[in-house]
């Protein structure tokens, strides 16, 4: 399996402090991989900046405008979670110039798959707003990009972020040529990722969402996935298989109230490595999206790794386990049920 990754130090002129989404992810990231991870069998890329009428496919020119000028002045906030240091918009160029060279790795057939590791993240960036610590919307520019220069008529982004991905879901919600599928918190930031919530005209029932309750682990994922993700995606077909991973959904993570281990998120990526064995000949691009514990942010990436270069998921080591405690997890058959019926899955 030709797995590669994007990553340049670009990214850590985007510089935030001590907020949660700071350089200390990438460079924990990088440094576990080099130091414990596949890395002799990863093929490196670097990113080409994203040029403004690539990122204009997805926001508003005066909105790009806005970072830009933002940045020039020294920084700001475009809201109270969402900074903008001098670096930003060079970070933010390059970061959905990163996910641009996943697409084109895996398109022209030179990588099976690519995790593009950037930042700031993306998914909860809308046409004219950055929010939730996203800038510009990575996943959903490089979709547009594959959408328009390759001439693909049907992609499938897959978002695993304990936030829902309001941004992409805007950028697509009438749009059938992109199914977009959510797990997520419910009633957790943004607020968004109802059920109810299917796509718009002619895109009715592209946008799946999952709202899970808090407290969800790993088997729960594992239903989810089997009973909705799978069938959704297989009927859907699609050319490419992106996605969004946010790695927050952690028991240890301290944003969000979920119970997956370092196992859940391994067999989440083996089964998406499987549907894209199976419906687009294994091309799969990743964007890094959330995760703020960096123990656990490290071990997940490099499990993502291990699993798409073709490692079984019982052969990879999960130090930190299952939750420490015993705790009951929610019944989530009728929220399931509920989801497949809306969708036609059942």
């Amino acid at each position: 399996m030709k797995t590669g990754f994007v990553y340049d130090d670009v990214y850590l002129k985007h510089d935030t402090g001590e907020h949660p989404e700071n350089v200390k992810r990438l460079k924990a990231i990088m440094r576990y991989l080099e130091r414990t991870g596949p890395w002799q069998q990863l093929e490196a890329f670097s990113p080409a900046v994203a040029a403004v009428p690539a990122i204009a496919l997805v926001h508003n020119r005066d909105y790009i405008e806005k970072v830009r000028e933002m940045a020039e002045k020294g920084g700001g906030q475009l809201d109270a979670d969402t900074i903008v240091s001098a670096g930003s918009y060079d970070a933010a160029r390059f970061a959905a110039g990163g996910a641009i060279k996943a697409v084109e790795a895996v398109i022209e057939e030179q990588m099976d798959s690519v995790f593009a590791l950037v930042r700031p993240p993306g998914h909860h960036a809308l046409a004219g707003r950055g929010m939730g610590f996203c800038l510009f919307n990575n996943i959903a520019i490089a979709a547009k990009y594959a959408l328009q220069k390759y001439g693909l008529e049907r992609i499938a982004i897959i978002d695993f972020d304990i936030h829902h991905g309001n941004g992409t879901q805007e950028t697509f919600y009438d749009d059938s040529k992109v199914l977009y599928i959510s797990t997520h918190q419910a009633a957790h930031f943004p607020g968004t990722g109802k059920v109810e919530e299917t796509g718009g005209g002619k895109a009715g029932g592209s946008n799946i969402n999952i709202p899970l309750p808090a407290a969800c682990g790993d088997n729960e994922y594992e239903k989810v996935y089997g009973e909705i993700v799978v069938p959704a995606v297989k009927r859907f077909k699609p050319q490419l298989i992106m996605v969004s991973a946010g790695y927050d959904g952690h028991w240890a993570d301290g944003l969000a109230m979920m119970r997956l281990s370092i196992g859940g998120f391994a067999m989440i990526a083996g089964i998406i490595k499987k549907l894209a064995d199976e419906v687009c000949d294994g091309r799969i691009v990743l964007s890094l999206e959330g995760g703020y514990n960096l123990t656990v942010l490290s071990a997940a990436v490099r499990a993502t790794f291990e699993v798409l270069l073709g490692t079984e998921i019982k052969d990879i080591e999960d130090k930190l386990g299952q939750l420490p405690l015993e705790v009951e997890t929610p019944d989530i058959s009728a929220l399931v049920g509920q989801i497949k019926e809306i969708h036609n899955l059942s």
